[in-house]
């Protein structure tokens, strides 16, 4: 029995459209703040990793709360379209802010400026607006495979908008005029345009009324509806087992970006031409976006999403083993090559990881009666904000034990070392362990036997 379709194909490119502006903050922080804030502010790495620490230890917080928030939420647009809305204001004020640092601030007070406003954009405006954004998957359609397009399409425009950022962010600030102005200029015009995408992929879409449900299948047994305490939703998140593997492979996931977010220190003091960067971003994400174009398909042939990722991600760590062995002999065709290998095999969990996560509510709904459609989207960002600090703060942490030189071109031994570990060993050991989750996340075929006991 073919299921019912909700969305044209304008919804889901429109809804899918909204990770440009999600990336014109996310990817554009996390592959140039740290090398601004060392290399032109003169900030110290290992003290402004510690900060994004404790900044994202406070965000993760937010995130269950804005969860329910979302989940308690009543307006004529919906539960989650009014949330994805307004905070991106504050995201485009505040990435501007961080880009801003005044040089003639003393230290102490251009290290409370950037913490101030990173945390103001990651622990309220980011995370309301990307839960919201996530929850949408839930709330717009019932069917299962436009979950899986949705995903897909979105991710294509995630990591199509981290190519771009990455390619052209350098040569671009050096024609804005270089220097602090130069990025300030571009932080300023990277916001205007999330801040108009964003606008546009709210309007694309309508959320079902609250009474639809999840899915189809959630229609057997009780109506929807009732309310719960937040306390009571951690409780129901925490038995869900397969919700904790997702938060897991989140966390680990942003571990695995964060390091490679390195790159800019790998392609500068270690290949020696910065602008190599954009070579290493089209061999990743050209690769990905081909794999979440094909995901839908896949995904339909493999009879569901388990196999598909699990086997991806076996081929992306072996692909990432042969990234460390090339990296070694210096030879830079075959690291790109091997680099493609590996988005290639990633391709399909970033293209179905909404649809399981969508799954665990279904889960959790199959198994208590009870929905938590925004709390359990809060896994995403959840796992991109601690898993994101978590790598952010270690790789601050990592580059300053070895003694990197804020500016010198040329580094200590030590620190290339560094550079070595963290942008070849650290992704690679991070793809093992996700690929023995994967082996463990049967979501799909739990529910499948809940509702076959459910009907008999």
């Amino acid at each position: 029995m073919n299921e019912k379709r909700y969305l044209r194909w304008y919804n889901k490119v429109g809804y899918g459209s909204g990770d440009v502006a999600g990336n014109v903050v996310y990817a554009f922080l996390s592959s140039f703040v740290m090398i601004y804030l060392t290399d032109t502010i003169g900030l110290n790495s290992g003290i402004v990793g510690t900060l994004m620490m404790f900044s994202k230890i406070f965000d993760g917080v937010t995130d269950v709360f804005f969860g329910a928030l979302i989940d308690r939420t009543h307006t004529k647009m919906g539960k989650a379209r009014p949330w994805m809305l307004w905070p991106y204001f504050g995201c485009a004020a505040m990435i501007a802010a961080i880009f801003a640092i005044p040089e003639k601030l003393g230290d102490a007070a251009q290290y409370a400026w950037f913490f101030i406003a990173y945390t103001a954009l990651n622990a309220i405006f980011y995370t309301a607006n990307n839960i919201a954004y996530s929850a949408l998957t839930a709330l717009i359609t019932k069917n299962s495979s436009e979950r899986v397009q949705m995903g897909s399409i979105r991710f294509m425009f995630a990591f199509g908008t981290s190519m771009l950022i990455q390619t052209i962010t350098v040569d671009a600030v050096e024609m804005l005029g270089g220097g602090a102005q130069g990025w300030r200029m571009i932080a300023i015009i990277y916001a205007v345009i999330g801040l108009i995408v964003n606008t546009l992929s709210v309007f694309s879409v309508k959320e079902l009324p609250d009474e639809s449900g999840m899915s189809d299948t959630s229609e057997i047994g009780e109506k929807t509806g009732e309310k719960y305490r937040l306390g009571e939703a951690v409780k129901l998140l925490a038995a869900n087992k397969y919700y904790i593997i997702i938060c897991c492979i989140y966390i680990l996931s942003q571990i695995f970006t964060a390091t490679t977010n390195m790159g800019i220190y790998f392609t500068k003091y270690v290949l020696g031409d910065a602008s190599l960067l954009g070579a290493f971003s089209m061999a990743i994400n050209i690769p990905m976006i081909a794999g979440l174009l094909l995901t839908p398909h896949l995904v339909k042939r493999c009879r569901g999403m388990y196999k598909l990722n699990r086997n991806g991600y076996v081929l992306a760590t072996i692909a990432r083993g042969g990234v460390v062995a090339a990296g070694y002999m210096q030879n830079l065709p075959l690291m790109l090559f091997f680099s493609a290998l590996a988005s290639i095999g990633m391709s399909p969990l970033q293209g179905d990881l909404n649809a399981l996560i969508a799954s665990c509510s279904e889960y959790t709904w199959l198994t208590t009666r009870k929905r938590i459609d925004g709390t359990m989207f809060s896994c995403t960002s959840l796992g991109v904000k601690i898993g994101g600090g978590i790598g952010t703060a270690l790789a601050g942490w990592l580059l300053a034990a070895s003694g990197f030189v804020n500016g010198s071109p040329i580094q200590p031994d030590s620190s290339i070392r560094m550079l070595y570990f963290m942008y070849l060993w650290i992704p690679m050991i991070i793809n093992l362990i996700i690929t023995v989750l994967l082996s463990k996340l049967k979501v799909e075929q739990a529910n499948e036997k809940l509702i076959s006991q459910k009907k008999a």
